[in-house]
């Protein structure tokens, strides 16, 4: 029970990457980005070529880059060709799954079973030392720290409070001076290298690459996000981002629940739409049930006189 737990814990950390990316994205600039699981699987991809071409470290930054050049992609289709923000991220989506396939060389899978990575990296610095069965978890807690760090200073910056202003009101940004194309711009290059470096650690950790890793992130970084919202409330930016980072992990404790009862593979997926579900509907009824509440006292009342 406790390796579940460890694992779902290790995984919850590695995705809030993608949460944290849809943070910004999503929440602070208004703009959904459904080219995710494109630029997720992308950023595994990147990552495990350059990691087999023994650079575990320059591994890193290689896919963080690859997830900027998929944003600078969606976001040029957004502003500079009128292409609404749904359907660009689609088409995005759509064309980096070939684009996937030609930098795996072809293939489908990658094997990094006699690979270095960051992981075997920390492995080798913590052996024989209390942390040596957590390498992963640290690894995971590191990027997760400087990421909600470089989120909590650079949404402070004169940038990112004109990328926060875009999302909130884009015709005032402009009124400003300020040009949204170019805060929308940037915004998404930033959260698309958050998506990429998170499924670079997902495919050194699993030590494997298939093109269908990054299926169904968007939907699963949309529901933690969600959850992270309801542990964070209002608060400002870091307890936002740590409380995304929260909604991960729960996120994967539920999943790696519905898996310790059984349910098959294949309905992994319905739990996460249900999840999601739940996460939107379940304020908006809570906001509803005095109403509901009032209407029915009223009209069985009325009866019981």
């Amino acid at each position: 029970m406790v390796s579940i737990l460890q694992t779902a814990f290790e995984l919850g950390l590695i995705s809030s990457l993608t949460v944290l990316a849809l943070f910004l994205s999503y929440s602070m600039l208004n703009v959904c980005d459904l080219s995710t699981d494109g630029c997720f699987t992308l950023g595994a991809a990147v990552g495990a070529v350059v990691a087999l071409a023994g650079h575990p470290f320059l591994s890193l930054p290689a896919a963080m880059g690859a997830g900027v050049l998929s944003g600078f992609v969606t976001a040029i289709l957004q502003t500079k060709m009128g292409i609404d923000s749904l359907l660009a991220g689609i088409i995005v989506n759509t064309g980096l799954y070939s684009i996937n396939i030609w930098v795996m060389g072809g293939a489908s899978l990658l094997n990094m079973n006699k690979t270095a990575t960051v992981f075997t990296a920390m492995k080798d610095l913590l052996r024989d030392t209390t942390f040596s069965g957590y390498y992963k978890t640290i690894v995971a807690l590191l990027a997760v720290f400087v990421i909600v760090v470089f989120l909590g200073c650079f949404l402070r910056t004169r940038l990112g409070l004109a990328i926060r202003a875009t999302g909130n009101n884009p015709d005032m940004v402009r009124s400003s001076s300020i040009n949204p194309a170019f805060t929308t711009i940037v915004g998404l290059c930033i959260s698309n290298s958050f998506t990429a470096l998170s499924g670079c650690l997902l495919a050194q950790s699993q030590k494997s690459v298939n093109i269908d890793i990054g299926s169904g992130m968007v939907t699963i970084a949309l529901a933690s996000l969600l959850i992270g919202r309801a542990f964070a409330g209002k608060g400002g930016i870091i307890k936002r981002a740590v409380g995304a980072v929260i909604g991960a992990i729960v996120f994967r404790i539920v999943y790696a629940a519905a898996l310790r009862f059984h349910m098959p593979a294949f309905m992994l997926k319905l739990v996460s739409s249900v999840i999601v579900i739940a996460a939107i509907a379940g304020p908006y009824l809570k906001s509803r049930y005095p109403e509901l509440h009032r209407r029915l006292t009223h009209k069985y009342g009325k009866r019981e006189e």
